[in-house]
């Protein structure tokens, strides 16, 4: 996609066979600069592409596993108009605010559709004879009119997260040194800071603690605090809401629209520091940048099948006891993060009977295999029989009425 003064918002691809979605291999992204002021997150993925390019090519089996085994892609930055006015005017000048929003005001990583409340107002309904859908919501008719209050470049995001089946993905910022995870609205509308949890909080809980605990100084209780909150004494993580609550945020859209998993990553208290800065950065964030890249591969995957041995796109995958599904991609594949356990798994797809059966997730990397078959159900064989040979199913109802109706005649 392009910007409101048309800059191409760049996004790089690290695959061992790009532009092909592999069944059974996560698809992971990183995006930086969604506030065009805090470009650091810009520098380091830059930094991640040549490290990676340069140690695959070196043979360095960890890079060579998580290229052959996982599809990365890397958005250099959301906002690149704001990166321009902050760049225009240099570090040492550039301020807290310069380049944080767009033309118009917007900012964009608080610019998505609010599907909390969507949500959250269904389930306070409490409609017996309906289950609230808990995944996949629906961006809202209003939101997708051309005069809505939406940039440009948050449309571009959109739809660049509908295009991948991302499972996991984490959006660099500045300006503060912590982890945060969804969600990042509080369900209380009079509060500004309570403790929101998705049904997946423990798996989040373990994402963010994943890259704060290998980051050289998030987790270190001597270090400066870069304002007025010391992250450090909470393992450099904190649910969003808790800390401040805001509605529109891209870790609670991705969650609630997409399977993807995303968090943000705080990664300095200066937002434009000084190019001399950048070598000490890249060790503060480099292994953490791995470390989160290969948490892709954890929790359970496999391929929803009909008995034909054909992929079923779109079926739901749940989780007993966490109130959130997935869904499988075009080929019937899925993945769902989840920590060590053994889960009880059902899939389910229109037309077919469902099946469950029980998953067990390790400690080790990697995702434990978990496939299904699905038998067409007979409802959907009648129709696809009535459809083929051109008939249509009789109405059961009308029918008993004519036979009703034919016997009184003969009986008059």
């Amino acid at each position: 996609g392009k910007s409101y003064q048309g800059l191409k918002l760049y996004t790089i691809e690290i695959s061992d066979n790009p532009g092909v979605h592999e069944v059974g291999e996560p698809e992971f992204h990183y995006s930086a600069g969604a506030h065009g002021n805090e470009v650091l997150g810009r520098e380091l993925l830059l930094l991640l592409m040549q490290f990676m390019c340069q140690e695959y090519l070196a043979g360095n089996p960890r890079i060579k596993h998580l290229v052959e085994e996982t599809r990365i892609h890397l958005m250099l930055y959301a906002h690149p108009d704001g990166y321009e006015r902050a760049f225009e005017v240099g570090s040492e000048l550039a301020g807290w605010s310069l380049g944080r929003w767009t033309h118009d005001g917007i900012d964009i990583n608080h610019n998505f559709p609010d599907l909390n409340s969507i949500l959250w107002e269904a389930e306070d309904r409490k409609r017996a004879s309906k289950k609230e859908k808990n995944h996949h919501i629906p961006i809202p008719e209003w939101y997708l009119f051309e005069n809505a209050t939406v940039a440009v470049e948050t449309r571009a995001v959109i739809a660049w997260m509908e295009k991948f089946p991302f499972v996991l993905g984490g959006n660099i910022q500045g300006g503060e040194l912590v982890v945060t995870y969804p969600y990042d609205m509080a369900r209380s509308s009079t509060k500004v800071h309570e403790y929101t949890a998705t049904p997946d909080d423990h798996v989040f809980r373990w994402l963010a603690f994943s890259y704060a605990s290998t980051h050289r100084l998030m987790t270190d209780a001597n270090r400066r605090v870069c304002h007025t909150d010391d992250f450090s004494k909470d393992d450099g993580t904190i649910n969003g809401a808790s800390w401040h609550t805001v509605a529109g945020s891209m870790n609670d859209f991705s969650y609630l629209h997409t399977n993807c998993l995303e968090i943000s990553m705080h990664v300095g208290c200066d937002k434009f520091p000084h190019e001399s800065e950048l070598p000490e950065q890249w060790e503060n964030n480099r292994e953490s940048l791995l470390v989160f890249m290969e948490q892709a591969q954890r929790g359970i995957k496999g391929i929803v099948q009909d008995t034909q041995g054909r992929g079923i796109a779109n079926a739901e995958i749940s989780v007993e006891g966490i109130n959130h599904d997935v869904t499988t991609a075009i080929d019937g594949d899925y993945w769902r993060l989840l920590n060590p356990g053994e889960y009880r798994v059902t899939a389910k797809a229109e037309g077919y009977s469902s099946a469950t059966r029980n998953c067990e997730v390790g400690y080790d990397m990697g995702a434990t295999p978990c496939n299904f078959i699905l038998a067409r159900t007979n409802l959907a064989r009648i129709r696809e029989i009535m459809e083929k040979f051109g008939k249509q199913p009789i109405n059961l109802p009308f029918r008993r009425i004519r036979q009703r109706v034919r016997q009184r005649r003969r009986q008059t």
